[in-house]
């Protein structure tokens, strides 16, 4: 019996049939009551499920491809969409999930693998949190939202990029959309050289500011860099990605984001290790030997940060030192408010949490008046908990936050993995780059959190999902390197 796709596929003039004949009833419709433009958004509905149905690998790097160009659409009271992805990606989530469950032909192989059984219990979780949610509401929305991120971009992606082909078409779609809104954000800097704050905002209404613009540019980094040097490519292909790369480079200079800049050096560092040989192991061991240092002697260390009164400057040199300061920086300061009122929220709620997407509807009575800054607000309209640790810990509990940090430390434990152990040496080393790229969001992650957003969520998930296709894949040598 053949599968729907193919039934459709051998009826493409019926289908094309149906859907000119929707849209112009869509169209009638449109006159007939009264300007109601959303009737039009019928036939193109029906236009999206047919092609997600037929060409599920090119949807995927189609929605990369409007990802970056994506901006928020109010639709009821403060209730919004990215336009136009989202819509896309819960048609798409709607026809996986019937056409997976009608044919059962989805490759159970990514279902069985840690990482996908990790990212399960931690969707599990968040619904379970959102029941018992301070604020139900928001937080099934955040969990909804959540959803429509990882099935498209992990779980359709993860056996889509089985092929590597398609790994590179999503790649290019995604950082060639990204490098227009770069040229705009110069073009934008150069106008607006000079004020600091207002070079913070630049990259509107594409980004919300220069953190999240910062952040995905040095998660597109890794993978560019590799791209760019890839052995037998083309010589216009080559110039193409070193092209990209350097713009990319350029990007990040000028985005002012000092958390980028240190996830960009502490995935460098990551990286070299690696390729010398040095053991995961070994590097957790020094990890935890320098968060024990901080632990003991963070008395004196905070005093000793709280000499430092260097603000945000146009020099590297100032904007370095400045990560570090504790006592004038607002947004360093801010962030340790944000920090404090989640602790404070938390321990009310150690095990379930607050509910996921809560945090900034509820944090403003826990904040300290001798903690608030001068870009303080109350009314739950500045972000979330900036940090893609702590803010999970508030709102999802203890096991939310470890099935989290579970997510990030097994992925890049299986890029490592699979580059010390894959007998084809040029995807092995893909799966190192794809877990160093990752890496730079963990690092960023300390500072901020961005996986309720689009911009982020779908490439962050894509690259996760590469590394689980490659693992798959991959014929291993046990020996390793």
């Amino acid at each position: 019996m053949r599968s729907l796709v193919d039934k459709l596929s051998a009826n493409k003039g019926v289908v094309a049939a149906l859907l000119f004949t929707a849209l112009f009833l869509g169209v009638a419709m449109h006159y007939l009551f009264d300007e109601n433009y959303l009737v039009l958004l019928v036939p193109a509905a029906m236009l999206m499920v047919w092609l997600f149905m037929m060409y599920r690998d090119e949807s995927l790097a189609l929605m990369a491809l409007f990802t970056p160009f994506a901006v928020d659409y109010a639709l009821i009271g403060k209730t919004s969409l990215s336009m136009p992805v989202e819509p896309m990606m819960i048609v798409f989530t709607v026809v996986f999930l019937f056409q997976e469950l009608l044919m059962h032909s989805y490759d159970k192989r990514v279902l069985r693998h840690p990482v996908s059984i990790l990212i399960m219990l931690s969707l599990v979780w968040m619904v379970f949190t959102s029941i018992v949610s301070l604020k139900p509401v928001e937080s099934f929305k955040y969990t909804a939202v959540r959803l429509w991120f990882v099935i498209p971009f992990f779980y359709a992606t993860a056996q889509s990029f089985q092929k590597v082909r398609h790994l590179r078409l999503f790649y290019w779609a995604y950082a060639l959309s990204l490098a227009v809104v770069i040229v705009i954000t110069t073009v934008n800097t150069m106008q607006s050289y000079g004020d600091l704050q207002m070079l913070h905002h630049v990259m509107r209404p594409f980004y919300n500011d220069h953190t999240a613009y910062g952040c995905i540019i040095a998660l597109m980094l890794p993978l560019s860099v590799y791209f760019a040097f890839e052995p037998k490519t083309l010589l216009w292909k080559r110039i193409v990605a070193v092209g990209l790369l350097t713009l990319l480079l350029v990007g990040l200079w000028l985005s002012y984001c000092r958390a980028a800049w240190v996830s960009v050096v502490a995935a460098i560092l990551i990286y070299a290790l690696v390729r010398l040989g040095v053991r995961l192991r070994w590097l957790a061991l020094g990890a935890a030997v320098l968060l024990g240092f901080f632990l003991a002697f963070q008395n004196d260390i905070m005093y000793e940060l709280g000499k430092n009164k260097q603000d945000s400057s146009f020099t590297l040199a100032d904007q370095v030192k400045s990560i570090s300061n504790i006592s004038t920086d607002a947004s360093n300061l801010e962030r340790l408010n944000r920090w404090s009122s989640a602790i404070r929220m938390w321990k009310e709620q150690p095990l379930t949490g607050i509910g996921p997407g809560s945090y900034q509807f509820i944090y403003g009575p826990y904040q300290r008046s001798d903690m608030m800054t001068i870009i303080s607000t109350n009314d739950g309209d500045m972000g979330n908990a900036h940090s893609e640790y702590i803010g999970p810990l508030t709102e999802q509990g203890i096991p939310g936050a470890l099935l989290m940090l579970a997510i990030f430390v097994v992925t890049f434990i299986t890029g490592e993995r699979v580059y010390r152990t894959a007998v084809d040496r040029r995807l092995g080393h893909l799966a190192l780059v794809l877990a160093v790229s990752l890496f730079t969001y963990y690092v960023h992650g300390i500072l901020n959190n961005f996986l309720d957003t689009d911009k982020l969520s779908v490439p962050f998930w894509a690259f996760t999902a590469a590394i689980v296709a490659i693992d798959i894949v991959t014929e291993k040598n046990p020996q390793g390197r």
